[in-house]
Parts: structure tokens; C-alpha cells; sequence
């Protein structure tokens, strides 16, 4: 049972869910950086060791992933009290690249017993380092677990990955805002994304509030889209083939997206820092995004109880579904010495422990997609902030109706075509020669 002391804790810092989106370094999909930000000396990683008892992870964010290490390193040492974790902490983008230079060296001195990766990242690399990762699906039972977290680590029929935190999407809504206008949190329930439109050119009209925010150079939007329809922007087949032309989910967004834009209803920011501005300061209603901006949320204290959270809109599609996901990681394990060992840790912590999720949420706001974990008493926790809502009960819930979809081995090379794509649309171009011009340039580039 949680003590009156753990929700107090609880209430203050179970919304630290920062790690979905990484640090905000972005890489392209074969795991190459694209320059932004300084990249990290050799020196700042470590191999794995010669003690047999202990294990070294690389990851990102010391605030989320490495305290959720620390914390699993704890608990598995009340069994194992010669176990231990080295932890080489560097940003997500240093991850990415430190490891894909390791591997495609072909030798495996340096590298790490563990890795956590990125969900849209993880089948670049099963497809480009075959071998190079040790399976573990017969390690925990994997039916626990969402499907779509499942997917992304699944290469030839074999489970490469213990799911970690989950992405599952809501819709962020400033409640008071909505009643000025004479709406309510209900009325965003199960809606379309042409309703969820209609319905933010309403309370624009009255309140001159902004409904939605966002960056045109990020098609995060697009991807929480797409995903709530089971659909990607590369073939389920393959998971290369570019699938733009045909793609209607694909249109539907862009159409959708342009329709905010043309009505006024859209703010546009830049970077980071603008967004997380705009809604703490009260400049817009509505933030359709991944979980892990609560706590960004939450810094305007100020806004305590006007905030609430409903299920992404879906796409008026046959099959779309309101939930959908946007980042989240989950942790592989190299196959090199001590990969035994590594999976056992994994298995009886991240992989099966409901104790362990229920801490992670009262600790640093970790939401898992651990199925068994959705049920324990810090889900039903009642959040001031968000009205008394259960939120945790709510995300936890939509987590498991999140789509499977096959995120294909070139997310972010693709997307960065569709980017360029979407600014000739919103100029003014068709939106057939647009898709089509991009079917082409990502053909190219495959």
C-alpha cells in the first residue's frame, strides 16, 4: 500500500515524463546525427566489463531513464546483492550514433550489455545488425505487454526488446476555456478530427484563443495520425517501400492539418522552448501530444484544475481508433558475454514486476505499457491538477487500444521529405503533385 508520504511524492513528481521525445537531439533513421549539438568523445562511453556481475547500459535523460535504472538495479539486488549497473549516461542523439558506429565496425569490444532505443528508431536497427541483438522473448511472457510497443522490437518472428515507457497520446485541454465557450471535456470524447476542428473554429471565435499549437517542420501531429489508423508512411511489408501515394490516412492528414491552418485556429512556434511557452501561458486550449508533457504542463502552477484530458481524436477512417502513440523507448540487449545475465535483470524487472511500475510511477511518472502493472492503486491517484481526474487509469487504458503499425526502417528520412512536402501545400500547391513529387524524392532516397 502507498503511504500518505508517496502520494504527496506523487502529486509533485509522478508527472516527470520527459524521456518519450528523448532530449530533443535529432538523428535520421540509419542512426547517422544530423549535426545538431556536440557529439560525445570516445571516451564518454564505456564497454562492457570483465566483472560477470555487472552490467553496462547506455541510455539518455539522468532525470528518467537512468533514475528508472537505479531504481531496477535496487530491487534486483535484494536477490542479487553482487549485481550491479554501470550506467554511461549521454544524450539520445550520442546514443544513437556511438552505437551504430559500434556496430557497423562489426566488433563487438565496446560495446554495452544494454541499450535502451527509441521505439521509430529500433527496426533500423534488427534489419541493418542482424545478429547483433539477443533475443528475449522467451525471457517474460510478452502477451503483457501492448502490441505496438511489442512490434517496433520484433525482427523474423522473435522479440528483441522489453518495453519501457510508453507514448500513448491525449488530448491536453485547458477545461475553463472549453466552458467560456460553452463546451465541456465530454464534448471532445470519441470525435473526429474534422469535429475536433469545428469545434476549436467555435471556441476560437469566442474566446480569440488559439486551439492548437505547433512547429510545421514537425510531423509529430501526422504520426499520432496515422498511427491511431494502423497505418505508416513505409509498406507493412517491408517496412522501406515509401507509402505516400495511396496513403489516405497519410492525405487525410494533410488535409486536416491544412484546414487548421487555413482557418485561423493554429498557432505556429519554432522550437521547444516556444511550445512549452504557448500553453503555460495560456495561449492556447488544446495540446494533442504524447504523455510525457505533463510536466510541462504542470509548470504553471497557476493553471491547477484547469486542465483536463480526453482521447486523441481519430482520423474519419474505417478502423481509426481514438488513441495513438508519439515516442516512447524500450531496452535491448547486446548479444555479447553476459547476455544471459542481462535478460534475467530485465525479465524480473521491466519485464514482469508489478511492484517495480507501480514505484516508477510514483517516483519519476513512468508509464509503462505492462499490461498486469494498469490495475495497481497509484493509477487510480486523482490529480488535482487535471480537475481530480484519473489520468493514469485513463493514459493506462488507451495504451492498450493503441494500433500496431510497422514503423519501417526510415521514420525520419522520410518524414524530413514530408516536411519540405507540406510547406508546397500549405503554399499553395495540389496536394496530388505534392505527394506525388514526394513518392518520388523518398523512392530516390531509398
Amino acid at each position: 500500500m502507498f503511504s500518505k508520504k508517496s502520494y504527496l511524492a506523487l502529486s509533485a513528481t509522478a508527472l516527470l515524463l520527459l524521456s518519450a521525445c528523448g532530449n530533443g537531439d535529432e538523428i535520421d533513421d540509419t542512426g547517422i546525427g544530423n549535426g545538431n549539438g556536440d557529439a560525445a568523445d570516445d571516451g564518454d562511453f564505456e564497454g562492457a566489463s570483465d566483472d560477470p556481475t555487472e552490467l553496462t547500459v547506455w541510455t539518455w535523460d539522468p532525470n528518467f531513464n537512468v533514475v528508472a535504472l537505479e531504481m531496477a538495479e535496487e530491487r534486483y539486488q535484494e536477490d542479487n546483492p553482487d549485481f550491479s549497473l554501470n550506467i554511461v549516461e549521454n544524450s539520445q542523439e550520442d546514443v544513437v550514433q556511438r552505437l551504430n558506429t559500434s556496430l557497423s565496425s562489426g566488433v563487438a569490444t565496446g560495446l554495452p550489455n544494454i541499450v535502451f532505443i527509441e521505439d521509430y528508431r529500433a527496426p533500423s536497427f534488427l534489419n541493418s545488425y542482424e545478429g547483433s541483438f539477443y533475443a528475449l522473448g522467451d525471457y517474460f511472457e510478452t502477451d503483457d505487454f501492448a502490441d505496438y510497443k511489442l512490434a517496433a522490437g520484433t525482427h523474423e518472428d522473435n522479440v528483441y526488446n522489453v518495453p519501457f515507457d510508453t507514448g500513448v497520446t491525449g488530448l491536453y485541454v485547458r477545461t475553463d476555456y472549453l466552458e467560456d465557450a460553452g463546451y465541456s471535456l465530454e464534448d471532445l470524447e470519441d470525435i473526429t478530427w474534422e469535429e475536433y476542428i469545428e469545434i476549436g473554429e467555435d471556441v476560437y471565435e469566442q474566446t480569440g484563443i488559439s486551439w492548437i499549437t505547433n512547429d510545421h517542420g514537425d510531423l509529430g501531429l501526422m504520426r499520432v495520425m496515422m498511427q491511431s489508423s494502423g497505418v505508416w508512411w513505409t509498406e507493412d511489408e517491408d517496412g522501406v517501400t515509401p507509402y505516400i501515394v495511396g496513403n489516405e490516412s497519410l492525405r487525410l492528414a494533410f488535409e486536416n492539418y491544412k484546414q487548421m491552418v487555413d482557418a485561423g485556429i493554429m498557432n505556429v512556434h519554432n522550437e521547444w522552448d516556444q511550445f512549452i511557452q504557448t500553453f503555460n501561458n495560456g495561449d492556447v486550449v488544446t495540446v494533442p501530444t504524447g504523455n510525457w508533457i505533463n510536466a510541462s504542463i504542470m509548470q504553471a502552477e497557476d493553471q491547477s484544475g484547469n486542465w483536463g484530458i480526453a482521447p486523441i481524436p481519430r482520423q474519419s477512417l474505417d478502423g481509426s481508433v481514438n488513441a495513438s502513440n508519439l515516442g516512447g523507448s524500450s531496452i535491448y540487449v547486446l548479444d555479447i558475454d553476459e547476455k544471459e545475465l542481462a535478460a534475467e535483470f530485465l525479465a524480473a524487472t521491466f519485464g514482469s514486476d508489478v511492484d517495480f511500475y507501480q514505484d516508477l510511477l510514483v517516483e519519476i511518472g513512468a508509464m509503462g505499457a505492462y499490461e498486469p502493472a494498469t490495475e495497481g492503486e497509484a493509477y487510480e491517484f486523482e490529480a488535482e491538477f487535471y480537475g481530480g481526474q484519473q489520468i493514469y487509469q485513463d493514459l493506462a487504458e488507451w495504451t492498450q487500444e493503441i494500433p500496431e503499425v510497422e514503423f519501417g526502417q526510415r521514420t525520419y528520412e522520410i518524414q524530413d521529405i514530408l516536411a519540405v512536402a507540406l510547406q508546397d501545400y500549405l503554399g499553395g500547391a495540389e496536394l496530388d503533385d505534392v505527394l506525388e513529387n514526394a513518392q518520388s524524392q523518398a523512392e530516390s532516397a531509398m
